[in-house]
């Protein structure tokens, strides 16, 4: 069981002072938080990619370079890369240089996103959604497979017999499709071949099993090795030494960048009844003692078949120290527990 965190690198207000950091300084926090990750033995950390204000990262490659050099055995991510409104080549380059600085640890998680800004920016139309997605998908894949591309394209101009430079460590550059749950979504993953990442940030995480179910029989389907597929999930959550301390510093900031969100889209505020039910061993968020959050991680892989999670944390915008001390005590107390406890049960069950 691979363990990790992800992070949009929020620039929301504090909810206690006001205070809204710097996009720079940001930049500068998530990258000690990935050293620190690497140091206390975490497998994987993500970063998003956004175009508003609220969060600070727009070019995750650029962050994962930066901690590519400065790290040595955690893998380094996209979380996510919106694909649709980027260019398949450009996405291959960057993350080929990271996979190059951090000697074959770089990863793409490609997904339509979960916010729209980029469209407008860049110049797409959102009616053309789904066929960007489609289409940058199979041109990505088609760079990883070929040093030399022969593509045809609508949306973006076709290739003939151009080489996409550099070359990666991996060969191949791992490429995840990460979805929010849809069946389509996770069908295209299996079929594919491809790892896939779930985002479940809402709902009971039960909910999902189907669907990882769906993604396994649609990779055997398509001749795919069951064995050596991956399914991620990353979820909201933070941890810190009493459970009470953890909801005290965790739920205001979370309230506020949800409830922002939500009246975006015309949801609801985000209370603390929805809160503290999310809390619960069957919810989706995360949040409590080493005790409470390694339960909830096991629980997850014993009942909806995940093989890496990952932490988003936090959601909204929360002192630098007490983020830290989150991922030392993800990397040092709740990964041995989870560890010992999905090894010994995953033996059990091959001995069945």
């Amino acid at each position: 069981m691979e363990l990790g965190l992800t992070t949009f690198v929020e620039t929301t207000p504090d909810v206690n002072t006001g205070e809204v950091k710097s996009h720079a300084e940001r930049l500068r926090e998530v990258l000690e938080e990935i050293i620190l990750a690497d140091e206390v033995g975490l497998d994987i950390f993500g970063v998003g990619e956004h175009h508003r204000k609220d969060y600070a990262c727009s070019t995750p490659a650029v962050l994962l370079a930066a901690a590519a050099a400065r790290t040595k055995n955690i893998r380094l991510s996209s979380a996510v890369t919106v694909l649709s409104s980027d260019d398949p080549v450009r996405v291959f380059q960057e993350f080929s240089t990271v996979d190059a600085i951090s000697n074959g640890r770089a990863e793409i998680m490609a997904g339509r996103g979960s916010f729209i800004e980029s469209f407008p920016l860049f110049g797409y139309d959102l009616k053309d959604y789904d066929e960007l997605f489609d289409e940058k998908l199979d041109l990505l894949l088609k760079i990883r497979e070929n040093e030399i591309v022969n593509w045809e394209g609508k949306h973006r101009p076709s290739i003939h017999n151009r080489g996409v430079y550099p070359r990666p460590v991996q060969d191949p550059l791992p490429v995840w499709i990460a979805s929010g749950g849809t069946p389509q979504s996770v069908v295209r993953a299996g079929a594919l071949g491809l790892p896939l990442a779930l985002a479940i940030i809402g709902g009971s995480p039960l909910q999902f099993a189907p669907l990882v179910n769906l993604y396994y029989k649609a990779a055997q389907q398509a001749g795919h090795d069951k064995s050596k597929l991956t399914v991620a999930t990353h979820s909201h959550g933070f941890i810190a030494d009493t459970t009470e301390i953890a909801i005290d510093k965790f739920f205001p900031p979370t309230q506020y960048a949800m409830s922002k969100i939500g009246r975006e889209r015309g949801w609801g505020d985000y209370t603390r009844a929805t809160f503290d039910h999310a809390r619960s061993l069957e919810g989706a968020l995360y949040v409590g003692d080493v005790k409470t959050v390694a339960e909830k991680i096991i629980f997850l892989r014993k009942n909806v078949g995940v093989t890496r999670f990952m932490l988003h944390c936090p959601v909204g915008s929360m002192p630098h120290e007490d983020v830290m001390r989150a991922i030392e005590l993800l990397g040092k107390e709740v990964a041995p527990i989870v560890r010992e406890e999905v090894a010994k049960w995953e033996l059990e069950n091959s001995e069945k």
